[in-house]
């Protein structure tokens, strides 16, 4: 068995077909698959059913790719345990990071990073949490940003900041003035949210159901500038992170009273997962670009 064959098979896994898993591992497509029909020769038993279109994993495929993978991530992990004996500073971080997060935290937390760690790549995964956290179990994501807290045994949260809610008028809104407001004084209020899966929206209904309210939702986007556009329409109203109040046309920004009515943002980790210096140094600029202490749960 061949550490490549195994990396072939959890490409096409991933991926789904062989020609795309052929372009990921720039291989020609006939020798990838010549690759993956040896390793089952090896193994006795069948890893895909090939489809017309598509590649589908068997049962024994299923069985077989955590072990492929886990196998392959402590590879990787020795090759980079070994490396940095030599104490150079360098290699690659995958981030991954939420879509209500990546647009205004990311130039704080990377602000200056590649000047300082010239060796050190550094590449954006941007998606929503589940997304995120099953690529963190694959090994393709080292370090996760996301609303917390994350439960899992084998999960590592660590806190970088508490940011506030804001909601979100139209400029002519009758509590447009206000210095706060509730989200009770909300509850009537045709709402405007960000679709199911993105973790703000899950943080928001959360806050509500904590005061005791169910927003009226006539409206979902997947981006916040449609929310705000539609806010500044008349439309409803909404609620946004701290960090995305920013100055919009037709928009009045007012600061939601509550103890309820705030999100943690932090770091995402896999316990047992062998963390590079260049993991090391990049949480370390996050922590101090937020001025967080270093505490994990």
């Amino acid at each position: 068995m061949e550490i490549h064959q195994l990396r072939y098979f959890c490409a096409v896994a991933r991926e789904g077909t062989f020609t795309r898993a052929s372009e990921v591992e720039h291989v020609a497509q006939p020798s990838l698959s010549q690759q993956i029909l040896k390793l089952e020769a090896e193994l006795g038993a069948r890893l895909f059913d090939r489809l017309p279109r598509s590649a589908k994993l068997t049962v024994f495929g299923k069985a077989f790719l955590p072990k492929a993978k886990r196998i392959l991530r402590e590879l990787e992990e020795a090759k980079t345990e070994i490396l940095e004996m030599s104490g150079n500073e360098k290699g690659e971080v995958v981030v991954g990071i939420i879509p209500t997060i990546a647009a205004y935290l990311l130039p704080q937390l990377l602000d200056g990073f590649a000047t300082r760690h010239p060796l050190i790549t550094v590449k954006i995964y941007e998606d929503i949490t589940p997304v995120l956290l099953q690529r963190l179990h694959d090994g393709t994501v080292d370090i996760a940003i996301a609303a917390l807290p994350i439960s899992g045994i084998e999960l590592v949260n660590e806190e970088l900041f508490e940011e506030k809610f804001y909601a979100v008028l139209p400029e002519k809104h009758r509590s447009a003035s206000r210095a706060n407001i509730s989200l009770t004084e909300l509850n009537r209020e045709p709402f405007l949210l960000l679709k199911e899966g993105h973790c703000f929206r899950d943080s928001l209904i959360a806050a509500c159901q904590k005061s005791r309210m169910s927003p009226s939702v006539v409206f979902e986007s997947g981006q916040f500038a449609t929310v705000l556009a539609m806010v500044s329409a008349g439309m409803g109203v909404s609620a946004v992170p701290a960090m995305a109040v920013q100055p919009h046309p037709g928009c009045k920004f007012i600061p939601i009273s509550g103890k309820h009515s705030s999100r943690k943002v932090g770091i995402v980790t896999l316990r047992h997962h062998y963390q590079s210096r260049a993991q090391r140094i990049l949480m370390k600029q996050m922590r101090d670009a937020c001025g967080a202490p270093r505490r994990a749960s």
